[in-house]
């Protein structure tokens, strides 16, 4: 806490007829002193190393890893980088945070002019018919030459300045300042997020298209084998049971298909929203061939320490504990007076032909003092609710660092251990793929019927779609933790 002036101080005490004087000399001469805590963040709650860092490092992808101020690029898919482009440069909550940052740099620089001088120039004509019934009328209507009807010119220039003795308006820029520093890395944060939600769009799009193709090739496996085992059924060869068990299979996979469709629609629909699109524009943009995109390998970085420096929202956190640090400050400020200098200096006449002459000048300046001495503990109110704002800010700050971490550690053991999954599916899929083929030939020579046939193509199209899955998720995964690193930002 920085401590009052003692020059100041020791002015107080001085005889009555000496102690304004020494407050100006005081103020002029050594400046405002700025009073309450300064913004000194304590240490972060976090560990220096990540917990899953041997996890990470365990990554199956290879190569180099992505840069992660555009990290989107490492999916290596030319479309996704077209809607990140468009997203960045349309997305209505961008433009939000943006206008919000305008707004709080303007309250900046509002507070910062607070800490100098205000100037202003008047200029009056008034002409007045006064009334005989008035006191001054009934006063002055018997003196000889008494005019009812009168005119005042007046054109004067003023200033007055506040001596920020104490930093009270000091303190309120250095909040406002630290209000757009937090601004600024909601922007930042906003960008973030709407490259992350177009990447997981996207990315389920694509995924829940490939998955759609292979459901409608199963539906027409499972429809042959319910065709097949309906005309053993009427050839005697089939029973009852394994009629109805061939309808219950193919209605189950039929169902799918509906929840498949809504789910696509939905993310389009989230698509066209990030993208700043009436909904259905996207559809028609991605009906072409389909990829799913390819999972990059992510550096998560040194640590904990040095994702805070990266995390928007950390750092956004961060400049709020300064802003209301600083406004501890300057509620404590109102312990101590306030002083201010005003000046006029001007014309004034009541006839216009007179005005800017040497007798209508006028000169004025003020100097004054208020200080709240009794307010029945409203200043020790505000003090003690600007430190419990601050309090909250720094207990913010702290949560937001903690979930900064876990995001990470969460992200990164669901990437890890997704693309082991898509491995082991991979695995399976080849087996199986190995599996149709045999029974392909088996059926070519006679020694496999079109249902087993069949339901080996099912087996196949089962695996692959739980691989699709394994990828996506995978993809997805890798998504979350570019958006848990922050994005590459530096605070």
């Amino acid at each position: 806490m920085r401590a009052p002036c003692p020059s100041f101080l020791r002015s107080l005490s001085h005889p009555a007829g000496r102690t304004f004087g020494l407050v100006l000399v005081a103020t002029v001469g050594l400046g405002a002193c700025a009073v309450g805590p300064d913004a000194r963040m304590p240490a972060a709650p976090v560990g220096g190393a990540y917990h899953n860092a041997a996890l990470l490092a365990a990554q199956t992808v290879p190569g180099e890893a992505v840069p992660l101020d555009r990290w989107w690029t490492g999916f290596n898919d030319p479309t996704l980088d077209a809607l990140e482009q468009q997203a960045l440069a349309q997305n209505l909550d961008i433009a939000a945070a943006g206008a919000r940052v305008d707004q709080a740099r303007a309250a900046a620089r509002a507070a910062v002019a607070q800490l100098a001088p205000a100037a202003g120039a008047n200029a009056d004509a008034a002409r007045e018919k006064q009334s005989l019934l008035s006191p001054t009328g009934e006063a002055f209507s018997h003196f000889p030459g008494y005019q009812r009807t009168g005119n005042l010119y007046d054109l004067n220039a003023g200033a007055s300045w506040e001596i920020d003795l104490f930093g009270q308006l000091w303190r309120n820029a250095e909040a406002a300042r630290a209000d757009a520093a937090a601004a600024e890395a909601g922007r930042i944060g906003a960008r973030l997020t709407v490259a992350a939600e177009t990447a997981d769009a996207y990315i389920q799009i694509r995924g829940l298209q490939l998955r759609l193709a292979r459901l409608e090739e199963r539906i027409q496996d499972v429809s042959l084998i319910e065709q097949l085992t309906e005309e053993r059924f009427r050839a005697g060869v089939a029973s009852e049971p394994d009629r109805q068990q061939a309808r219950a299979q193919a209605d189950q996979v039929r169902a799918v298909a509906p929840l498949f469709e809504t789910a696509l629609e939905a993310q389009f629909n989230r698509l066209d929203v990030l993208l700043g699109q009436a909904a259905g524009t996207a559809r028609s943009r991605l009906a072409g061939p389909v990829t799913l995109p390819v999972t990059p390998r992510i550096d998560p970085g040194e640590g904990p320490a040095d994702l805070l420096r990266r995390r928007p929202d950390v750092v956004a956190a961060e400049r709020r504990v300064m802003a209301e640090t600083a406004r501890v400050g300057a509620a404590m400020a109102d312990y101590w007076p306030k002083v201010t200098l005003s000046a006029l200096l001007g014309f004034e006449s009541t006839q216009g032909g007179q005005l800017l002459t040497g007798p209508a000048q006028l000169a004025a300046g003020q100097a004054g003092a208020t200080w709240r001495l009794f307010d029945f503990g409203r200043v020790d109110a505000e003090v003690k609710a600007a430190r419990g704002r601050r309090a909250e800010a720094l207990a913010a700050w702290r949560q937001a660092a903690l979930q900064a971490g876990a995001d990470v550690e969460n992200a990164a053991v669901s990437l890890v251990r997704r693309e082991q999954q898509a491995a082991a599916l991979d695995r399976a899929l080849t087996a199986a793929t190995v599996a149709e083929s045999a029974a392909r030939e088996s059926a070519a020579a006679g020694a496999t019927s079109r249902i087993d046939l069949a339901q080996a193509r099912t087996q196949r199209l089962l695996a692959e779609d739980a691989a699709l899955d394994a990828r996506t998720e995978a993809a997805r995964s890798a998504v979350a933790l570019c958006r848990a690193l922050g994005g590459g930002w530096k605070g």
